[in-house]
């Protein structure tokens, strides 16, 4: 299945379906139909990928139960996310500040306007610009044990100890079909 992200600098009237709108503007997210007359980007599920500022193929299992999570991560200079692990994929896009991901021993630094795939699983180190604030925006595919709660698990146990500078705002949760 693809998630694609879509991006409407003129804003977009969307139909039912399984697709979350955010309202850049107003830092809103809808679920299926919505109208946004301001800049907004679309996550899409089973999307067309033509035109998308990304898409990537993701598995989800059928027999099991999904919800879809947008929420806004919040840095201030300096911040990191010490590396990690989400239960579930999801694409992210950065809306101010420079983040940069250390994945795998391979970084890259995403400036605004900028998306990213993370898959299930795969640890990431996340540092934000020392010198101005950064956030980003996402939505994950997540399985529905993991509704309502934090769902960042550090790859060091350590590292749960370790100040966390960063906020997240979740801004839409909601069952799947698929």
């Amino acid at each position: 299945m693809r998630l694609t992200l879509h991006e409407h600098p003129h804003g977009v009237e969307t139909e039912p379906g399984p697709r979350v709108v955010y309202d850049l503007e107003r830092n809103e997210a809808s679920f299926g139909a919505a109208r946004v007359s301001g800049p907004a980007l679309v996550w899409e599920l089973g999307g067309d990928a033509s035109g998308a500022a990304l898409a990537a193929e993701v598995e989800l299992d059928p027999a099991s139960e999904w919800v879809v999570r947008c929420d806004r991560i919040d840095f201030p200079p300096g911040g990191v996310a010490h590396r990690h692990v989400h239960p579930g994929p999801g694409i992210r896009r950065l809306l101010h500040g420079r983040l940069t991901i250390d994945a795998g021993g391979v970084e890259r630094t995403y400036g605004p306007g900028e998306a990213w795939f993370e898959g299930a699983e795969y640890p990431v180190l996340a540092t934000a610009s020392a010198s101005e604030d950064t956030a980003f925006v996402r939505v994950l595919l997540l399985p529905r044990e993991w509704e309502g709660r934090r769902t960042i698990r550090y790859v060091d146990p350590a590292d749960e100890d370790e100040p966390k500078l960063q906020r997240a705002s979740v801004l839409l949760e909601e069952g799947l079909e698929l």
